[in-house]
């Protein structure tokens, strides 16, 4: 008896996922195919196959609907079932087990798996079929027979009614039979190509190469697939998908080829549209921001290649706005459609210019000898830019400002770099007058590029916990009482060790790290006030707040919410200490926010009193409680006599307002004596005490004892 391969029925309503199944399973098994489950159906009647792969999502009777009627067929209803199918879903999953599946496999099928569970599936249904009698056996051979005769019908009818051209060649390659969906796409008719080679159908798109590949992959694998474009009989080139199969026979010996296709042409046309839309501006047909950074990427590296410059120019017209608000979209549209063809003209051939938004456009410059070399470019780029544009009866004219920088540079750049370098640039051109062009200055942008770091860096250790306070007491001379002290802060760099304010808080004065740093200070201060307090150690504690900090618009908010989360220290022994050239900048604004922290209970102070241009007219404005004297004229009182009267005056002033006054820069005895005669009391500095850590305060408060001298002035 003749040894058959098992008979595999898949019913799947498209064809080619039917030949690519084909082709993975030919091998071991002998695919029967059906495109609907009511074909599937009568075939598997017809000729009951060994094991039915069924597809889900097919249009009329879907593969749950197509199940149900096998498995009410006695005839079928043994036959195992796996629908193999995309609908990855555990509903759908269940109810294919429930309705007697012996499997469920998803696509994108994964071929070793699917044909291990086919054979598994085979096996037992072998296994159960050897309880057959003879009697049947005999009985079933005899369907089989019957049956295949309609199995061959039925095939004549897949390949007649199949939507996809179908192709079949002898070994040689010779034509012997077409399908009517051949002749629907190439014209040619049946008698036209029997005994012909394919290949006369060729356009001569594809190389030699292409179809010495694609033999020698069809003989090594059995099949091949892919795009070849041909040309029909009237000569129209068309694209196709293309797959070919090698049929074997019986004893596994090469039969012939099946050539399986369909007309692409429409699709490729389809993504040759949308590729354009996505490279290209709709309106200009310039490339677009996505291609120009494709391009630009390739000019620097061809640049670094030919060890050449490469210029990038950001253009933006002058006075676009009016045009579109004068005279409507449209006729912005149709002037930017001239203008950008103008611009187009004026660059080189190999040179690209691009639309990236509004009336703002990129052009790229390749192999620049140096940067005077592309000044005439640029000049006729503005004269391009600045020529009148005629709309019916309005003429428009604008002009243009250029920014352009320069690749390689001394420090690395990307591609997203360089366009904010010219950006930047072409900004200034406005701010400069506009109509013209300015070069990024790379020398500056080194330094905003450090300032970044540093500044990154700074944050780093803020939130690393790099930063410390140091106090430095302040004390009344006269009675050797400590008074307060100042919190100042310090950082504790891992690689440069202690680090003064005055080497890092420049850095970030004007920018919004201040405002982290300033409340961290504050934080901490009362942090440590805490401590202190439980230590039985109480003294008020000043902290220095910066312009940026105290103008933000919720200075006062915050302030109140760090004060709430430390309800054991006292508003009043919190001191804020404002530079003085910051309070009369906007005196009527601090002046205000002075109020309302006042309000809270907290004490303000105005520091290095003295070195603004106003300090005397504008101190009756500002409701401050104390005024601290400035080092620099403290410590040159003694040398000179400017500084001391300054500081005579400055003392009698406060007097005559109702404020304290404390000096700063007490560097020596002599310093604390001529301080007391002037009727200045309070006082801090090196020669009273440099500021320490936290913990050494509480020793030195204990122990500290004014100078004699200062004593005997009483």
């Amino acid at each position: 008896m003749e040894n058959l391969k098992p008979k595999i029925l898949a019913i799947d309503d498209t064809p080619v996922n039917l030949l690519t199944l084909g082709a993975a399973l030919k091998d071991d098994f002998d695919l029967q195919v059906a495109t609907s489950g009511a074909m599937g159906i009568n075939l598997a009647l017809q000729d009951p196959p060994d094991l039915i792969l069924l597809d889900i999502m097919m249009p009329d009777m879907d593969g749950f609907e197509t199940c149900r009627q096998l498995k009410a067929e006695p005839l079928l209803r043994d036959i195992p079932v796996i629908f193999v199918t995309a609908l990855n879903e555990l509903d759908s999953e269940i109810e294919g087990l429930m309705l007697g599946a012996a499997d469920y496999i998803t696509k994108p099928i994964q071929v070793e798996t699917a044909r291990q569970r086919i054979h598994n599936l085979i096996e037992r249904e072998q296994l159960r079929r050897q309880v057959i009698t003879q009697r049947d056996q005999l009985a079933y051979e005899v369907t089989i027979r019957k049956l295949a005769e309609g199995r061959l019908q039925l095939a004549a009818g897949v390949f007649a009614s199949a939507r996809e051209g179908i192709i079949i060649t002898n070994l040689a390659g010779e034509i012997i039979d077409v399908n009517e969906a051949f002749t629907r796409i190439t014209g040619y008719g049946h008698d036209e190509v029997v005994g012909q080679n394919p290949s006369f159908l060729s356009s001569g798109h594809q190389t030699t190469e292409f179809y010495q590949n694609m033999w020698g992959q069809l003989t090594s694998l059995g099949h091949w697939s892919g795009e070849i474009w041909n040309h029909r009989k009237n000569g129209d080139v068309y694209a196709e998908m293309f797959t070919i199969t090698t049929i074997f026979d019986a004893q596994g010996e090469p039969q012939n080829y099946v050539a399986l296709f369909s007309d692409i042409t429409d699709l490729k046309a389809q993504q040759r549209e949308l590729d354009h839309i996505a490279h290209f501006d709709v309106l200009t047909g310039l490339p677009n921001r996505v291609l120009l950074a494709d391009r630009l990427r390739q000019g620097m590296a061809q640049a670094v290649r030919r060890d050449q410059q490469l210029a990038v120019i950001f253009l933006d017209f002058d006075g676009f706005k009016r045009i579109n608000d004068e005279h409507g979209v449209e006729a912005g549209d149709l002037f930017l459609m001239t203008v950008a063809k103008r611009v187009k003209q004026s660059i080189r051939e190999g040179d690209t210019l691009a639309r990236i938004g509004g009336d703002e456009f990129v052009a790229v410059l390749h192999d620049i000898d140096d940067r005077t070399s592309c000044l005439p470019l640029l000049s006729r780029l503005l004269e391009a830019a600045a020529l009148p544009v005629q709309l019916l009866n309005v003429v428009l004219r604008v002009s243009a400002s250029l920014g352009v920088t320069f690749y390689p540079q001394i420090l690395d750049m990307d591609a997203e770099q360089l366009l904010r370098q010219s950006e930047q640039a072409m900004y200034q051109a406005k701010l400069a007058g506009k109509n013209r062009f300015h070069m990024f200055d790379t020398a500056q942008d080194s330094g905003m590029h450090h300032h970044h770091e540093q500044t990154k860096r700074i944050r780093k250790g803020l939130f690393s916990g790099e930063f410390s306070l140091h106090y430095q007491p302040k004390v009344n001379m006269r009675t050797g009482q400590v008074i307060g002290a100042e919190a100042l802060i310090r950082w504790q760099h891992p690689d440069q060790g202690l680090q003064m304010p005055g080497s890092f808080l420049p850095a970030v004065e004007n920018h919004p790290l201040a405002i982290d740093i300033g409340e961290w200070v504050i934080e901490s201060a009362l942090t440590q006030m805490d401590t202190w307090h439980a230590q039985g150690f109480d003294l008020p504690v000043s902290v220095n707040i910066g312009t940026r900090q105290l103008r933000h618009l919720d200075f006062v908010e915050r302030l109140r919410d760090i004060l709430a989360r430390h309800p054991n220290i006292k508003a009043s022994s919190l001191g804020l200490e404002i530079k003085e050239t910051s309070a009369i900048d906007d005196i009527a604004s601090v002046s205000h926010i002075v109020e309302q922290c006042t309000a809270l209970g907290v004490v303000f102070a105005i520091d290095d009193f003295g070195t603004g241009f106003s300090s005397l007219t504008h101190l009756k404005r500002l409701p401050v409680a104390i005024i601290k004297l400035d080092q620099s004229f403290v410590r040159d009182m003694l040398v000179d006599l400017e500084d001391l009267s300054v500081l005579e005056g400055v003392i009698g002033l406060a007097r005559a307002f109702h404020r304290e006054v404390i000096a700063e820069g007490v560097e020596t005895i002599e310093h604390g004596i001529m301080l007391l005669r002037l009727g200045c009391e309070q006082a801090q500095g090196f020669g009273i005490a440099r500021p320490m850590p936290a913990q050494d305060l509480p020793r030195w408060a204990a122990q500290w004892q004014p100078d004699p001298a200062w004593q005997s002035l009483g």
